[in-house]
């Protein structure tokens, strides 16, 4: 005998014109009612909330709603002219749980409110847990990151407590059954029409309590102490770049094992040189003579000075490029170039014999001197006219 389905609005609660947002509503408030976790082994209750399931994928789709408006169940049965279009909410099997998280938004809520577990392998958390990691912030200097050193670091993080070895007992003490959760690792709180379902504050989900916790630690097995660490950079990092330190994160409770530490680089401003991934600019001026005349100059390079031949008439902004000289590669050991900008410095202050002379050099120069001067205001003529 064919078992006869209940009218999908009717089994809602609401009209046929109802919007999609008290049809929601009432969804919420009746899936809540029926829920599994609210109704332990009762049946009635779970064909309800299977049945809610289902109507509410259908009523809570525009295009499925409008079938069923049409034709009823008879849209979603493949042996009727209706449910020939493909339309099947049971295709593969209606999830309720899933209908459900979807209409509170998402799984972290319904986790929150009916402790669903998500997927994945959960920690025992009676046994060993591994410790936090941690973060160091160091700032090093231009030298430092491009040569590389070694650091001494000192902070402060959870280490073993010493008096009870890590266990959080006084000696003889022994290991009960949490009185706050009775054992469970979980308790229960009301909130209205909800039930919140969360991990024991007193025992931390393990289920177990220390008869009489350690007074060093309170019962934590850990206490903050400070350290040192020595960490050595390699030469090419960055700011930005991290190093780890395996182990020397917080110490893990129960005996497991601890964390790692995470040093994050930054490498401070330089009174010269910049850096541009591996390669270095440094600006130098020159005289106005050398310059002009042409000649060498000593220009600084990270690992001493170097020296440089200035070309005859050279200009404010003449990059020369210097091969070897920057930064050598994290990836791949290649070393890097240092450019050098130069600048040519103007004299601010002349003496009356300088000033002669450059009045002189003045009425001496003439236009192919200057020959860029020349161009400009060839072209600029028609504005000074």
């Amino acid at each position: 005998m064919a078992v006869t389905k209940r009218d999908f609005y009717e089994v809602l609660g609401v009209a046929k014109g109802v919007s999609d947002e008290d049809l929601k509503k009432s969804y919420r408030k009746l899936a809540v009612k029926y829920h599994p976790d609210k109704n332990p082994g009762d049946k009635v209750a779970e064909e309800k909330f299977k049945e809610l399931g289902e109507a509410y994928s259908v009523l809570s789709d525009p295009q499925k709603r409008a079938a069923y408006d049409q034709h009823g169940h008879a849209a979603f049965d493949p042996r009727s002219r209706a449910g020939a279009g493909g339309f099947r909410p049971g295709a593969g099997g209606v999830d309720p749980s899933d209908i459900f998280r979807q209409a509170f938004g998402g799984s972290d809520f319904f986790d929150a409110f009916f402790g669903g577990g998500g997927g994945g392998e959960e920690r025992d958390p009676s046994g060993p847990q591994r410790g936090d990691d941690l973060r160091y912030d160091l700032r090093i200097t231009l030298e430092e990151a491009v040569n590389g050193c070694e650091k001494e670091i000192k902070f402060t993080k959870p280490t073993k407590c010493e008096p009870c070895s890590g266990s959080g007992a006084e000696k003889g003490s022994k290991v009960i059954k949490c009185p706050q959760c009775n054992g469970r690792g979980r308790v229960v709180m009301s909130r209205g029409i909800f039930s919140i379902q969360q991990v024991c504050p007193r025992c931390e989900g393990a289920g177990q309590a220390i008869e009489k916790p350690c007074r060093a630690c309170g019962g934590d097995g850990r206490v903050d102490a400070s350290t040192t660490v020595r960490i050595r950079v390699p030469g090419g990092v960055d700011s930005g770049s991290r190093l780890r330190s395996s182990g020397n994160g917080a110490a893990g409770s129960r005996g497991g094992p601890s964390g790692d530490l995470y040093v994050v680089l930054s490498v401070a401003q330089h009174d010269i040189f910049q850096r541009d991934g591996d390669d270095l600019l440094c600006e130098v001026p020159i005289s106005f003579v050398a310059a002009a005349l042409g000649g060498e100059v000593d220009v600084p390079t990270l690992t001493g000075k170097a020296r440089i031949s200035i070309p005859t008439g050279t200009q404010t902004g003449t990059l020369f490029r210097l091969k070897g000289r920057g930064v050598k590669s994290l990836q791949d050991g290649s070393l890097g170039d240092l450019h050098v900008r130069v600048s040519v410095e103007i004299p601010t202050r002349l003496n009356a014999a300088q000033r002669a002379k450059l009045e002189e050099f003045g009425r001496l120069c003439d236009e192919s001197v200057n020959p860029q001067a020349k161009s400009f205001f060839d072209r600029a003529k028609d504005f000074f006219s």
